[in-house]
């Protein structure tokens, strides 16, 4: 008798202790998401569930995981600072930071590295607690409530399954750490962006390579995550690069449908960026992204132009 309870106990202990992995690795229905797109989604994630190996998520932050109309949060926390601490100021800082910033309205192209570039420019000078703070205060004003409740549930299930969640944006790192880590509940080091040498305290104006937009998105990849990703979700052409590292499933959100690529866009050349990835057999979503009226934005108050709107359909 002793040695069946001996024999039963341990049976169940062995129960109790792989039980949380059994239920850990259990997909939850995206909701807002079709059945055929939860289903799709699910039979991949099972097909990752006896892989020895490091499961790692990619997503670019703006217009993927959370909302970027009308503007995107990276340049609003800019101009909006520059309006409430340098704007009107005869300093020899205020001249330097609005002299970037006019810089970046004549640019006009804010998805251009060069426009990025000096996004990291005007931050310089800062701790970055200073910035992530910078860009908390934005998104908590701003921002808070655009996160997409469908990619939140999809990084639950991830996460449930095993995976490394990985932010990758061409805004400046420290400005979004902050915010994102708290939102999507992944470590701060799993947010990467437009990365500016520390030297005393500070950020410099010495820029970290490679510079993650277009291909550098791509590049950053080996580079810091040193694995070839199984899931990457981005939204727009600059994230074609980096949602071509994955080696399983592509997930492109709200993607254009009305602007043909030219022959600068590579193998999206005739293409819009719906049509290419949907020739690509990605998996496409759509998220609800539209403004909010009452919110006031800096970004549109000096000329920069609008992120199309994406109302659930």
């Amino acid at each position: 008798m002793k040695k069946k309870l001996v024999t039963s106990s341990v049976i169940i202990l062995v129960m109790l202790f792989f039980t949380p992995y059994i239920s850990a690795q259990t997909y939850r229905e995206i909701k807002g998401w079709s059945k055929e797109i939860n289903d799709r989604i699910e039979t991949f994630l099972n097909t990752t569930l006896t892989m020895n190996t490091r499961k790692v998520a990619v997503f670019d932050g703006d217009g993927t995981v959370f909302g970027q109309v009308p503007h995107y949060l990276a340049d609003e926390a800019l101009y909006r600072y520059a309006d409430k601490y340098y704007k009107g100021k005869n300093d020899k800082v205020s001249k330097e930071k609005m002299a970037i910033l006019n810089r970046m309205v004549k640019n006009g192209d804010n998805v251009g590295k060069v426009y990025v570039e000096d996004r990291a420019h005007f931050l310089a000078g800062m701790t970055p607690e200073a910035v992530a703070t910078l860009g908390y205060d934005c998104y908590v004003e701003s921002y808070q409530g655009k996160f997409y409740p469908e990619m939140k549930q999809l990084i639950a299930n991830l996460k449930e399954y095993g995976f490394e969640v990985w932010i990758l944006t061409a805004s400046p790192e420290f400005l979004y750490q902050k915010f994102l880590s708290e939102e999507l509940g992944i470590p701060d080091v799993n947010i990467l962006g437009m990365k500016s040498v520390v030297v005393d305290g500070v950020l410099t104006n010495e820029i970290v390579l490679p510079i993650p937009q277009d291909d550098g998105k791509a590049n950053v990849i080996p580079t810091f995550i040193k694995t070839r990703p199984l899931v990457v979700g981005g939204n727009s052409r600059g994230d074609m690069d980096m949602l071509n590292q994955s080696c399983g499933l592509k997930i492109v959100i709200n993607p254009d449908d009305k602007t043909v690529r030219g022959e600068e866009d590579g193998p999206m050349h005739g293409y819009t960026v719906k049509g290419y990835w949907e020739k690509e057999g990605a998996l496409i979503v759509n998220c609800n992204d539209t403004r909010d009226p009452k919110v006031r934005f800096h970004t549109g108050e000096w000329g920069i132009r609008e992120n199309a709107a994406n109302p659930k359909k």
